[in-house]
């Protein structure tokens, strides 16, 4: 059985972790967005921290791609700790797996939903 999952970070193309994806043997399906009802932080300009928030939310840029059983498996245990998997919903109401953050892993860290993604937010770095 295949799993969809929707990414939000350096797991995306052209990011820095997004090899894991290739050797996982992901498919790319589409750049998609979130509903509004996430919020992103930078974690040491490392990765993306994703919430879903109750109000103050906002869409967030992610990619879905297909998996493997065995390929979605080897990403998550690659993903930094702090960071596990739970239902994303997206803009056109579509319920997906995603990465998503603890919220501990968010405290004292900068808030960057304004930026509306994490290749934005790295964009605007350079």
């Amino acid at each position: 059985m295949d799993v969809l999952l929707a990414v939000n970070g350096g797991l995306m193309r052209g990011m820095s972790s997004h090899q894991v994806m290739l050797d996982a043997g992901a498919v790319f399906l589409r750049e998609d967005a979130t509903e509004p009802a996430y919020r992103l932080w930078s974690i040491d300009d490392q990765f993306p921290a994703m919430l879903r928030v109750a109000e103050g939310g906002a869409s967030i840029v992610v990619e879905v791609y297909e998996l493997s059983t065995r390929g979605f498996t080897a990403v998550l245990q690659r993903e930094p700790a702090g960071l596990s998997v739970a239902h994303v919903r997206l803009i056109g109401g579509e319920i997906l797996l995603g990465v998503v953050a603890e919220q501990i892993l968010c405290e004292h860290r900068r808030e960057i939903t304004e930026y509306g993604g994490w290749r934005a937010y790295r964009e605007s770095l350079d």
